[in-house]
């Protein structure tokens, strides 16, 4: 679990590309970083529209985006492709990142308790600190979150 001003985990994973990113590759940006259950599902892609509509005032101050699910990289590109999301989507199959972050713990759905992904963000600055971080967020929340990064 990490702390405001925690240096921020680093990680590579594959991106829906086929490339591997890791958070490295960004020092010296801001970075809005989130997790998400699973690609396509309602909420899922609430969350990452809603992230879509507000990229442009985002990338504009230099802020990258990255969204980060256990999806394989072949079903975060139908996920980009379908929904035009304008980010980075990367692919986390093991949750290892996940856990890192705290991201990854028991949830409660219908009555069943398991563990899988918390709908999360972490704002992360220029020295790959942790700037502010959210978890059990709503799915548009994370747009708000990204805008309140870029005025920081």
């Amino acid at each position: 679990m990490v702390e405001t001003g925690d240096l921020a985990p680093g990680f590579t994973l594959t991106a829906d590309d086929g490339t591997e990113v890791s958070l490295s590759d960004f020092r010296g940006k801001k970075v809005a970083l989130y997790f998400y259950p699973k690609a396509d599902t309602p909420g899922c892609t609430r969350q990452a529209c809603a992230v879509r509509d507000v990229y442009p005032q985002i990338a504009e101050k230099d802020v990258a985006v990255i969204g980060i699910s256990p999806d394989s990289p072949e079903r975060l590109v139908k996920f980009r492709q379908k929904h035009n999301l304008p980010f980075i989507l990367l692919s986390d199959p093991d949750h290892e990142v996940a856990e890192a972050y705290g991201a990854w713990g028991e949830k409660k759905s219908f009555g069943k308790t398991y563990e899988g992904i918390i709908r999360s963000h972490f704002a992360i600055d220029e020295e790959g600190r942790v700037m502010e971080f959210k978890f059990k967020v709503k799915p548009e929340t994370t747009a708000d979150l990204a805008i309140r990064l870029i005025q920081l």
